[in-house]
């Protein structure tokens, strides 16, 4: 199985659908590197990326039903290399 690298950028713009977004991310916990947020409390939003390996298509899965919660702004950016395993 081929996987890449790769970092999903979250921008949280309503806070009563994180318990949505945290649901999903646990369902793909055994792909995710690591997650990073950060609070933008003077504008009221949330900024969060998350590192993952995978196959580029559960990455894809991963970002768009991120992207299907409302409130969510997502964009992703993979590594140009692929990896292999044994």
């Amino acid at each position: 199985m081929e996987t890449r690298v790769a970092v999903i950028s979250i921008i949280v713009e309503k806070n009563e659908n994180t318990d949505k977004l945290n649901n999903i991310l646990h369902d793909y916990s055994a792909f995710v590197l690591g997650r990073m947020g950060i609070p933008y409390r003077k504008r009221g939003i949330s900024i969060i990326s998350v590192a993952v390996e995978a196959p580029q298509s559960v990455v894809s899965a991963l970002s768009g039903k991120i992207g299907r919660i409302d409130g969510m702004s997502v964009k992703t950016v993979y590594s140009n290399e692929t990896y292999t395993e044994d």
